[in-house]
């Protein structure tokens, strides 16, 4: 075979390759009705998901009590063991999913707290105030609509034992949140402070601790959320 003859044969080798490789894209209306199949199916999995961590939140807001079982979460809900399975793989899941859902109750609380006023420090003050509220609810009356938040406040000890990542990460926005309102009222001239994460991981450490040496029945002189922000703003002023 010349020259010419084995360049065209590889030619038409490659060519039958390169057909053989090409896929055509999928048509428009295939991938139009896979979406929507995929979407009807995720609609489903968060409405029974949502179902589950509303019949917890309710047994939880009826006893004042972490300790309700699976099945009664089941049968509150009016769904099946399978579909519960389907959502959580068990009980510490499913609390991680209360607990995530009250953080962010939390979160969007606090920062309509904190965006009542535009001085830095005041911010700050507002933030600690309203985050020792939601530690410790028994101090004001719930509001309407909000669920019992006592029970998960405790359980987070044993959450953040089992699941330390994972309470960090759903942590992660609050912590973020202190974080800037310490940089704004260090900016302002308000507080000093070389690092203002490590602050505000600080800030939010006392606060937390108050409402556990609270819990405390061996503790007689208990904390207010004042007396923890008066600590956080002067702290030991050694001199």
């Amino acid at each position: 075979m010349t020259n010419d003859g084995r360049v065209a044969q590889s030619r038409a080798s490659q060519d039958a390759s390169a057909r053989l490789d090409f896929q055509p894209p999928e048509p428009v209306w295939k991938q139009r009705a896979v979406a929507r199949s995929i979407n009807a199916a995720r609609s489903r999995a968060e409405l029974r998901a949502q179902k589950f961590i509303d019949a917890a939140f309710s047994l939880m807001d009826e006893s004042a009590s972490t300790e309700f079982t699976i099945q009664e979460v089941i049968d509150r809900s009016e769904q099946s063991l399978r579909g519960f399975y389907q959502c959580f793989d068990g009980k510490d899941e499913l609390l991680l999913a209360l607990f995530e859902e009250s953080v962010r109750e939390a979160l969007d609380d606090i920062r309509d707290a904190v965006d009542s006023t535009s001085v830095p420090l005041e911010r700050l003050h507002t933030f600690v105030l309203r985050l020792h509220e939601w530690c410790e609810p028994a101090d004001k009356p719930r509001k309407r609509g909000q669920h019992n938040r006592r029970p998960i406040s405790e359980f987070t000890l044993q959450l953040a034992v089992n699941h330390p990542e994972r309470v960090a990460d759903m942590m992660g926005p609050l912590q973020r949140f202190v974080a800037t309102l310490v940089e704004e009222a260090a900016a302002a001239g308000a507080i000093r402070t070389a690092d203002a994460r490590r602050t505000a991981a600080l800030v939010m450490q006392t606060v937390f601790f108050s409402w556990f040496t609270n819990r405390s029945p061996a503790n007689r002189s208990r904390g207010t959320a004042e007396q923890t922000w008066e600590f956080c703003l002067h702290g030991l002023a050694g001199t």
